[in-house]
């Protein structure tokens, strides 16, 4: 049979996989990167709340609606707020590190740039972290919202004067709002089936959560957002794996698989 028409074989994605070695000191990496880079971002409390003013001004001058709407509706029911704080606490990592398997296992034509487009937006985040440190919205008194994971439980930051274990003045952009978005594009382009697009349900419920819990602010989701969309637009996903085109060569129409079969027979 002309090699061009003949169906890829089930195991040819496999090609595409990266060592298993290399990529998890790749990702552990990147993890240790993350977490120095938070440190790096510490102190500068006042630096810290004074943008926190400027983020709050302009979003009320751009008639951006109020986070205190959103924790308002959280606040209606105990067990509500309590659900959020543990999808915040809870869900990010676990959801990121069971993406990344699943692509590297079940999509490995998709997994390389999935994992170069995290990484991109990673580094990009944590570099606005250094250059502008923000206290989030639960922090400042003037925005009249609550620290909700303090008074309902469960919490992962401690007094922000001698937590030493994560950097609370770094809300802008909001990795768990571009990790989810990044997660939500990646199973929507790597994946088939008709049900594929509520995916998107992950990246919103995170949206709500983050806001609603004061951890972020509006803008904090947007500029992770822009951050994911520049990422997108200079590392490019795959058109279709080799078992998709190998899928779509198959179903030549009669007349296309006649006609390449004698062309292939003149050679």
């Amino acid at each position: 049979m002309n090699a061009r028409t003949e169906p890829a074989p089930a195991g040819s994605d496999a090609i595409a996989r990266p060592p298993l070695v290399r990529e998890l000191l790749l990702v552990a990496g990147l993890f240790l990167v993350y977490k120095f880079g938070r440190q790096l971002a510490t102190g500068h409390t006042g630096e810290a709340f004074h943008n926190a003013q400027r983020v709050w001004d302009f979003e009320r001058a751009v008639h951006l609606p109020g986070e205190g709407a959103v924790q308002s509706l959280l606040l209606h029911a105990d067990g509500l707020v309590h659900l959020a704080n543990t999808y915040y606490a809870a869900v990010h990592f676990p959801a990121t590190a069971a993406f990344l398997i699943w692509f590297y296992l079940r999509r490995p034509a998709h997994y390389v740039w999935a994992r170069r487009v995290l990484a991109a937006v990673t580094v990009a985040a944590l570099a606005l972290h250094l250059l502008f440190p923000l206290a989030p919205p639960r922090m400042p008194a003037a925005t009249g919202l609550v620290d909700t994971a303090r008074l309902y439980g469960p919490s992962v930051y401690g007094d922000p004067a001698t937590d030493s274990l994560s950097n609370q003045f770094a809300a802008m952009p909001s990795l768990h709002f571009g990790w989810a978005l990044m997660m939500a594009v990646g199973l929507i382009v790597a994946t088939r089936s008709r049900w594929r697009w509520l995916w998107l349900a992950h990246p919103l419920l995170t949206l709500l959560v983050i806001v609603g819990t004061a951890n972020h602010y509006w803008l904090d989701a947007i500029v992770a957002a822009a951050l994911l969309g520049l990422a997108l637009a200079v590392i490019h996903a795959p058109h279709r794996t080799a078992t998709t085109a190998g899928r779509a060569q198959g179903s030549l129409v009669p007349a296309q698989r006649d006609e390449q079969a004698l062309v292939g027979a003149g050679r």
